[in-house]
């Protein structure tokens, strides 16, 4: 599944999938909301940057977030899910794919590309995440790899 400008995913028992946080994230992202992105995590969320950056909190993310909106238009997100697993009643993790298309719509940056992974908990109706940990996808070693998630991000445009 995409994740751009698809905000839809599976249905669950609730008004918000697991994968639709990933595509949502992606969504405000690429709008540079960072209300909206902190939005969907849990009130204690913790969001893990491609630099490493750690951020702890709703609140504590919309400052980061915003810092860097304010600062330069970031680049936007690209991606799909490749796997949704429910691994406890109420506990989802979704791991997806990204790639980082410049603000001037160029190609796509292959040092860029990422392994994203969410870890969401549903209170009553909504998930929320709980940990988004954002990896650099360099496969050290392995060029064809990253070739490989090159291509298959690029056939998403």
């Amino acid at each position: 599944m995409s994740t751009r400008g698809n905000t839809a995913g599976p249905a669950s028992l609730g008004r918000v999938s697991p994968s639709d946080l990933l595509a949502s994230l992606h969504d405000r992202w690429n709008a540079r909301d960072a209300e909206g992105f902190a939005d969907l995590f849990d009130a204690t969320g913790v969001s893990i940057g491609f630099d490493g950056s750690t951020e702890v909190g709703a609140r504590t993310i919309v400052e980061h977030l915003a810092a860097i909106f304010a600062d330069h238009v970031p680049a936007q997100y690209i991606g799909r899910i490749e796997d949704v697993r429910e691994v406890a009643p109420d506990v989802a993790i979704v791991r997806g794919i990204a790639g980082m298309v410049p603000p001037d719509g160029g190609e796509l940056v292959p040092d860029r590309n990422v392994i994203q992974t969410i870890v969401a908990v549903r209170g009553g109706d909504d998930w929320k995440i709980v940990l988004f940990q954002n990896t650099p996808a360099q496969f050290h070693g392995r060029p064809e790899a990253v070739e490989e998630m090159t291509a298959a991000l690029r056939r998403l445009r």
